[in-house]
């Protein structure tokens, strides 16, 4: 990637393979294939590799082509975690805080990605690779995962968002009881605690898989679908119910509702056009 690339964005430019220092980035038909590939150190978060994924998180936003998007790492670990030594260089409550709020800003840009995001979790996802698992919409476990918030053996918090999501997704006793005890948890337990939502052997395979099948789907209603179920969750049960009615309304002037009601009705495959 050229260095205009890099500072003017991508808004003209979305190729459809990329390679980073740490990442990858791959299209294949409507999903984009984002693969963190620091093996070394079992692909853990430093600031470089925190920065990369904001950039390609950007790139697939902007490439028209990016129906959904799968997350995953290379080697035997989705992300083991955060840095340990430059979390251990950190002096100061300044220094924590803008540390926090940067890994924060990239679990955020991917929840907030317009379309359909899965994590094929291949191996560890632990501590900071686990929080950023918990920003996609779905998460797909291989049989030889292993999860877990492991902060507090580390004189340390989560900090990466894995205190407020974590309990949004499976409950605030469950959550706890990970949180506290610092432990791992194997794919089947992550399963029924409902941490993720598939276990497979081949993780990748079942998660662009299953991006696929959300990719078929209508664009504008996958994005507005979304956007209802989390500006619902932190309002009451009313007002989650306003802010559906006032999407669904939108979603009635589209061409794409007229498409897939009319596909429906005339038993033949839609053709989304986005608008």
């Amino acid at each position: 990637m050229t260095d205009n690339e890099l500072a003017g964005g991508f808004e003209d430019h979305a190729p459809e393979d990329v390679s980073f220092e740490h990442l990858r980035y791959e299209v294949d038909g409507e999903v984009a294939i984002v693969t963190i590939d620091r093996q070394e150190a079992l692909n853990a978060l430093n600031q470089d590799v925190l920065f990369e994924l904001g950039l390609v998180f950007e790139l697939a936003a902007a490439d028209s082509a990016v129906r959904a998007l799968v997350l995953t790492g290379a080697g035997r670990a989705f992300v083991a975690g955060a840095d340990i030594a430059a979390l251990r260089d950190l002096s100061d409550a300044f220094a924590g805080r803008e540390t926090s709020l940067g890994g924060q800003e990239v679990a955020n840009t991917l929840a907030s990605l317009p379309f359909p995001t899965v994590a094929a979790i291949n191996g560890f996802a632990l501590g900071g690779g686990l929080e950023l698992a918990l920003a996609a919409d779905l998460r797909v476990a291989a049989t030889s995962a292993r999860l877990g918030l492991p902060e507090v053996g580390l004189g340390l918090i989560p900090g990466f968002g894995g205190t407020q999501r974590l309990p949004r997704l499976i409950g605030v006793g469950r959550a706890l009881d990970l949180i506290l005890t610092g432990r791992h948890v194997q794919a089947e337990e992550a399963l029924q605690l409902g941490l993720v939502n598939r276990v497979a052997d081949d993780a990748l395979a079942t998660a662009v898989a299953l991006a696929r099948q959300a990719a078929r789907n209508a664009p504008i209603a996958l994005g507005l679908a979304k956007e209802a179920v989390f500006r619902g969750l932190d309002v009451t049960l009313q007002q989650g119910l306003e802010v559906e009615a006032d999407l669904f309304g939108m979603i009635a002037t589209t061409t794409d509702m007229r498409e897939g009601t009319s596909a429906f009705l005339e038993k033949r495959a839609p053709e989304w056009t986005d608008s």
